[in-house]
């Protein structure tokens, strides 16, 4: 029996596990953060999505291209769409010639709480214990991985 401690499998030792915990913590913070907004983190993710979009001037575009860019299935984004427009926040059509397409679009209102909503990351990082720079390396790392 050897007397080094083979430690590969402790918790620790997981990228996994490290993924996960700060994922949980980084989602509760957003949480808190997005409740003086009406907001769940997940409508916030769809609203980032639509206003880049419309920043962009992308033509309004249709819950499966939502659902790719978000890495949602529709089982999870339709119910949630349907809460946001009964919020007012967004509004959906179906295309006249295959109903199976269904376009989003911002409302006004969707439009205009981005203003409110601009200094969410600012008060997200006052959650956060790594400096902005360390914040957007780590970023640009999770992208690769």
């Amino acid at each position: 029996m050897s007397s080094e401690r083979d430690t590969t499998l402790d918790l620790d030792q997981q990228l996994c596990f490290a993924l996960y915990a700060a994922s949980r913590r980084v989602v509760r913070a957003y949480t808190m953060v997005l409740k003086e907004f009406d907001l769940t983190y997940p409508q916030y993710l769809v609203l980032l999505v639509l206003w880049e979009w419309h920043r962009d001037g992308c033509a309004q575009p249709t819950v499966s291209a939502l659902g790719e860019r978000l890495e949602l299935d529709s089982g999870t984004l339709t119910p949630m769409l349907k809460r946001m427009v009964s919020l007012g926040l967004v509004d959906k059509q179906r295309q006249a010639d295959d109903e199976r397409q269904v376009f989003i679009g911002l409302t006004r209102a969707g439009v205009a709480l981005r203003r409110r909503v601009r200094r969410v990351p600012l008060m997200m990082l006052q959650h956060c214990s790594m400096p902005a720079p360390e914040l957007a390396q780590l970023r640009e790392q999770l992208k690769r991985l």
